[in-house]
């Protein structure tokens, strides 16, 4: 027997237990304010943006934000991810030194003011990149893991495509003005994310004030910090092609907000919008954990098992972003092949929960077996057998 597709709608005691995420869902976790939403869409300035809760990863407002652009500065996050998992790997350690070269000497913009032949450590480097902006930093470093600038670009091209990257391409290590180096707003905020979850300790850099390198000491770039409450990164950019860009973060009370705008038209302009949208993020939205993962919603029956049910649960938490003080009915349903063919081994997943809100994409999160059922003894095999010919033989009737 074939088990077929099903739709489970929520028995008397898992609406109970599930209750709560009826009352407070109100948007899903892929929520977006510039599509069809129960929320007023937020506008902006800014020629393509990118807002999200990172814990639910509910995405807050989108504004063109797949399609590649000029990025200036703000590429150099990937410069840094390379460097900090060239760090946690073992390939370079913070007291590693390399030689200035005169290339990275010579540039232009932004820099450290590295001066050509000296000796820079890879922790004093970091620094000039995620605090000064440094483009002749950026080079070194580049220089430090692939020996020259291009060969680095195409690591970067290389991991960018192996971490989930779509819309990009990177000439350079440092944002230098290129026809070719793009990359979306979407994907710098991917690259934001990957840093903030894999490399905790370094992130700590972006939110460092200052800097003093050879008597010279330059302030940190984003406007957010100290201004905006909970801001601790991450990166400015700016060229006159791309115009005033930003990637940052910020944290209140365990929740983290990422957000990237780009294209603004001068300096204030992108302090004012970076402001304006990460207090919105954080004040007309709330986030909540709803069900944890592993705690049994719903159980299904199998077939041929030793067991006549098993428990469902959540593979991972559900966490919800919903409009702050917004209450909304949704629809919550659980969707598996019934019954579900033993054996059956504690973790595998065998269908999901789907909350279906109107307007809104619906929400699924994987169900698995919470616990192991082992194949049905000769009893149970031949009460299905019978059972499947006594089906047969009922549907043949038309019955």
């Amino acid at each position: 027997m074939t088990p077929s597709p099903t739709r489970h709608p929520l028995s008397p005691r898992l609406r109970v237990a599930v209750g709560l995420i009826s009352l407070l869902l109100c948007l899903s976790l892929c929520l977006s304010l510039t599509g069809t939403a129960l929320a007023q869409p937020m506008s902006t300035p800014a020629r393509a943006a990118f807002v999200k809760d990172l814990n639910s990863g509910a995405v807050l407002l989108t504004k063109d934000a797949d399609t590649p652009l000029p990025p200036a500065s703000m590429s150099k996050l990937m410069t840094l991810l390379m460097v900090f998992e060239a760090l946690e790997s073992g390939r370079l350690s913070l007291d590693d030194t390399f030689r200035t070269s005169a290339k990275a000497s010579a540039l232009g913009g932004s820099r450290m003011f590295l001066r050509e032949g000296e000796r820079v450590s890879v922790g004093n480097l970091l620094k000039g990149v995620a605090i000064q902006s440094g483009n002749d930093a950026s080079v070194a470093l580049a220089e430090a893991l692939a020996g020259t600038e291009d060969a680095f670009a195409e690591m970067m091209n290389r991991r960018g495509g192996e971490i989930g990257l779509e819309n990009f391409n990177f000439t350079n290590a440092t944002g230098w003005p290129h026809p070719r180096h793009r990359i979306s707003v979407r994907d710098l905020a991917a690259i934001a994310e990957r840093i903030i979850r894999d490399h905790p300790d370094h992130y700590r850099l972006f939110s460092t004030r200052d800097f003093t390198w050879d008597d010279i000491t330059q302030r940190n770039r984003n406007p957010l910090l100290g201004v905006v409450d909970g801001a601790d990164g991450m990166k400015t950019g700016h060229t006159q092609e791309a115009g005033y860009g930003l990637v940052a973060s910020a944290e209140r009370e365990g929740r983290r907000i990422v957000m990237v705008v780009a294209g603004l038209e001068t300096q204030g302009q992108r302090a004012r919008e970076a402001e304006r949208l990460m207090n919105w993020a954080f004040r007309a939205f709330e986030t909540r954990k709803v069900q944890e993962a592993g705690r049994q919603v719903v159980t299904a029956d199998t077939w041929i098992g030793a067991e006549g049910s098993v428990g469902l649960a959540p593979t991972r938490d559900v966490i919800l972003t919903a409009p702050l003080g917004m209450l909304d009915q949704a629809e919550v349903t659980a969707h598996f092949d019934s019954p579900v063919p033993a054996p059956i081994a504690a973790g595998d997943v065998v269908g999901e929960i789907r909350i279906a809100v109107p307007g809104l994409d619906p929400v699924t999160v994987p169900l698995a077996a919470t616990e192991d059922v082992a194949p049905g003894g000769f009893t149970v095999r031949i009460e299905a057998a019978a059972r499947l010919l006594l089906d047969r033989a009922l549907a043949l009737a038309g019955l």
